[in-house]
C-alpha cells in the first residue's frame, strides 16, 4: 500500500512541477476563471469546442500541488472527448473524491484515480475539484467566475 501511495505522490508532484497544457489557448471558444478562497487556488480554464467535441483544453493559474496536478491531468483526460463524455468524466471524478469510490468506473478515470485519497481530506477536495468545476462551467457556456464556496 505504501508503494501505491508513493506512486500517487510522484504522479501528483510531476504534474505540479511540469503541468501539461499550461497555457492560454489562442482563440478559445470559452474560458472561465475559478477560485478557491480557502487556500487561494486560482485557475482559468480555456476550452475549444467544435462539433460538440473538446478539441483543445488548457489552463493557467496558481495553487497547491493537488490543484495544479488535477488541472493538468484533467486537460490531458478531456482533450478529444465529446462534451457528453467530458460531463460524465466530471461526474465520475467528482463522485470519486466526494462520494463513494465504489460507484466510480475507475477504468474510465485512468491515472486520475491518484486523487482517490483526497476524499479523506475534506479541505483538499475543493483543491482537486476546482479545475473540474471551472471546466464544467466553460463547457456549459457560462462566463461567471466559479468559486468553491
Amino acid at each position: 500500500m505504501s508503494d501505491l501511495r508513493e506512486l500517487y505522490q510522484e504522479v501528483i508532484l510531476d504534474h505540479h512541477k511540469k503541468p501539461r497544457n499550461f497555457r492560454k489557448l489562442e482563440g478559445p471558444c470559452r474560458h472561465v476563471e475559478g477560485y478557491n478562497p480557502l487556500c487561494g487556488d486560482k485557475v482559468t480554464v480555456y476550452v475549444k469546442v467544435e462539433d460538440s467535441v473538446v478539441k483543445d483544453v488548457s489552463f493557467q493559474g496558481t495553487g497547491c500541488a493537488i490543484s495544479m496536478a488535477s488541472a493538468s491531468m484533467m486537460t490531458e483526460s478531456l482533450k478529444g472527448k465529446s462534451l457528453a463524455d467530458a460531463e460524465a468524466a466530471f461526474r465520475n471524478f467528482h463522485e470519486m473524491v466526494t462520494g463513494n469510490p465504489d460507484k466510480v468506473d475507475q477504468d474510465k478515470l485512468g491515472k486520475l484515480t491518484v486523487f482517490t485519497g483526497v476524499r479523506e481530506f475534506p479541505m483538499r477536495v475543493k483543491c482537486a475539484t476546482l479545475a473540474w468545476h471551472t471546466f464544467h462551467a466553460a463547457a456549459e457556456g457560462e462566463s461567471k467566475p466559479v468559486s468553491t464556496e
